[in-house]
Order: structure tokens, then sequence, then C-alpha cells
């Protein structure tokens, strides 16, 4: 059966990683995602490093289930190609710096005139008014004008530190998926399509919102400076590694006590209740740390497990695909790619008991449906052989075709 997607059209000229992953969401439940790249080398992240047979990792893991086009936007014959094939789309989705798009004549109110069901979605780095819009951003500064690293330190005081994984590119291809389906099922009861802005900053403050901007919360009462909720990570050595223990409620405070044998902890009159827990949160780590020296990871998870103290083993990227509770959900995936051999990848996490998405194909060769995709549009042969003779299109021929 098909994904919850499927018949829906998305026109994506978005490159590196907000955009392309959150169009390969949507095209992995079931969209027709045709990926818009100029002939001179596509996408930037298909020339980055981790590559094989011509496909770099980060591509592949971005772009899985779209059909590329590669159209030159410099000539009239291109963007004319790109009009036309957002006359009949659903989605139209792209992430050049604010004004460029307007400038080639594919702006939202330049298409929506075409196409007035049209779900039209911008990313930006920093905002589309103010002075960083026109700014060329990447991920790390993001993270810095988001105050994430300084999150990240723990405290004002501490080291400002980035997250070792492009949070900001990430959470703004999930953010923007979602919204574009919302602003889909709107159409669904309008009839009228509608523009989609978001930007990088926007998403990474309003995520912190949930959980680490609670001095700030209260109007009047802000924190001037944060200040470490602990002194350590909540990540613990042991006599031959480390674990994580997560002592939330008095509860698990007492069954960890029990665990460690540390009866003592029961009676300590700074932790009989879950604000002394709080209130008393160094003194508490302290001990947690000196107690699980004392014995190896595996004795500690099988010791907190059966009393019910919540904790997890610490592992490398290798092991956390290889666990067993990953095997069990069935999140890492094998496929065959025409081109770059054998894949693991993640599958779409989201799991549809109806509408269940599939991996169709893998991450498509540059241009590797130009001609598929132009004929689909209406353009006869003649017609598409003019256009990359003269540029304004280019093709790559599969393994496959090239065999025939």
């Amino acid at each position: 059966m098909p994904g919850p997607l499927d018949g829906f059209k998305v026109i994506d000229l978005t490159t590196m990683v907000s955009g392309p992953l959150g169009t390969m969401i949507l095209a992995d439940q079931g969209a027709d995602v045709i990926k818009v790249e100029t002939p001179e080398g596509g996408d930037h992240t298909r020339q980055v490093a981790t590559r094989r047979n011509g496909f770099s990792a980060s591509f592949l893991n971005n772009n899985r289930n779209k059909r590329s086009i590669a159209l030159n936007l410099k000539t009239p014959e291109g963007l004319a190609a790109v009009k036309h094939l957002a006359r009949d789309a659903d989605v139209f989705i792209q992430n050049f710096r604010p004004g460029v798009i307007d400038r080639l004549g594919l702006g939202y109110e330049a298409l929506r005139g075409e196409n007035p069901k049209l779900v039209y979605a911008s990313i930006s780095g920093f905002g589309f008014e103010g002075p960083f819009a026109q700014k060329p951003v990447f991920d790390p500064l993001v993270q810095c004008l988001s105050g994430l690293t300084t999150v990240q330190a723990g405290a004002d005081e501490e080291r400002p530190r980035l997250v070792r994984t492009i949070l900001p590119d990430k959470l703004t291809g999930f953010t923007m998926a979602q919204a574009i389906c919302a602003a889909l099922l709107a159409r669904s009861r309008s009839g009228e399509g509608q523009h989609i802005k978001l930007s990088m900053l926007d998403t990474v403050l309003s995520f912190l919102w949930g959980s680490d901007m609670g001095g700030h919360t209260f109007v009047g009462d802000e924190m001037e400076k944060e200040t470490a909720q602990s002194f350590i990570d909540l990540i613990y050595e042991t006599r031959d590694g480390y674990i994580s223990v997560a002592v939330m409620r008095h509860k698990e405070w007492c069954g960890l006590a029990r665990a460690a044998e540390r009866p003592e902890w029961l009676d300590d009159p700074r932790f009989q209740n879950s604000e002394g827990l709080d209130l008393h949160k160094h003194a508490r780590l302290a001990l947690t740390q000196e107690a699980l020296r004392e014995r190896t990871s595996a004795e500690w998870i099988e010791r907190l497990e059966a009393e019910g103290v919540p904790c997890a083993p610490v592992l490398t990227r290798r092991e956390a695909i290889r666990h067993p509770q990953a095997v069990a959900n069935g999140i890492v995936m094998e496929s065959d790619h025409p081109v770059a051999g054998r894949l693991r990848q993640a599958r779409s996490p989201a799991v549809f008991s109806a509408t269940p998405p599939d991996h169709r194909f893998g991450a498509p060769a540059l241009g590797g449906h130009t001609r598929e995709i132009l004929s689909e549009a209406g353009y006869d042969d003649a017609a598409i052989d003019a256009m990359i003779e003269n540029g304004s299109a280019a093709e790559t021929k599969t393994r496959s075709e090239d065999a025939a």
C-alpha cells in the first residue's frame, strides 16, 4: 500500500541538509519529490567526503526516494521549466538566501498566480528580515546566535560548546515537513495554498523553550545569568566504562540506594523527597558517582534495572545501531543502490499502520530523471534534446540504461 503522502507532488529547490532532509521525510511517506539541481555539480552535499562510486553518504542519507532534474536557472528555458513543473505541484520548497528566489521570478506571488493551491515553503538561516537576514549561514552560527552553545556549556560562565551534530539543520527539516503537512491539511478544507516561512534560528529558539528557557519565562523575573544545574553530566564512570542513571523522583533514589547498598542514603535528611533531591543535586550526584565506580557497567545495569531505576549503557555509534533494542525496532535498514552499492540507513522513524512508508529507490544521480520529468510535463523529445544541447538542462543515464 502506498505511503500517506502518495499522490502529492513536491518541487524541491533546496540544498545542503535542512531542506533536503525535510523533503526526504515527505518522499519517504510517499510524495513524488522532484529535486531541481544545477547541472554544474548539483547539491553541494554530492561533493563532500565519505564517498563510494561518486555518491557521498550525506547526499544518500538526505535524498532517498527523490527524482533529480538538472536545470540551469540562469537560462530562460530552465526557469520556464521550473515554472511549468510548479503549475500542477502541491508543494514548492526553496532555501535560497532571502530575496534571491524573487529575483529569479520563482517567488510565492509569481507561482501563486499560476497555481493558487500551491503550498510554498521557504527556509532561511536567521530570518527573512532584520540585521542578519542577508548573512551567509551554517549550522554552528545558528547554534551560537540562538544560545544553544551556552545551554550545552551548562552555565553562562563556562566556555560555550557546540552540539556535535548539525542540530539546527535537522530540527528545521523535521519542523518544515510537519508544517507542510499541516498546510496541505488546511488546503483540503479551504482549497487555497499558502506561504510557509521558517528560519533555523526560530526553530532552535522554539526548541529550547520547552526545557531550557525557564529562567526567561516569567516576565519581570528573568535570570541575569544562567548557572549550571549540576557539576557533571548525568553520565557516570563505572569500573570499566560509563553508564547513564536518571534519578528524577524519590522512589528512584530509594531504588538507587538499595542497588548501591547505601542504606544511609535513605535516612539522609537532604534526600527525603523530590524537592530535596533537586535542591541538593550536587551532593546527590557526587555520592552517586562515588558508588558507581565500584562495579562494572554490566553489573550496575543489572542491579539498577532490578530496582526499577532508569538507566542505560553509553554506546558508540557502532554499538548503538547493533543494540538489541535498535534491532527490535527495525530502525536500521539495508538496501541496494544501483551505483553506490549496498547501503545501511535509518528508515523513516514514524510507523504507520495503514499506509506504511516504503523505500522505493535510493538517492538519484544528478539529472538522472531529467528526461522522464520533462516528458511527464509535456515536453517532447525534440524540445528536451534542445534544452540539453543549449545547456538549459542536463541528464545522467543510469548504469542500466548504459548497459542497454
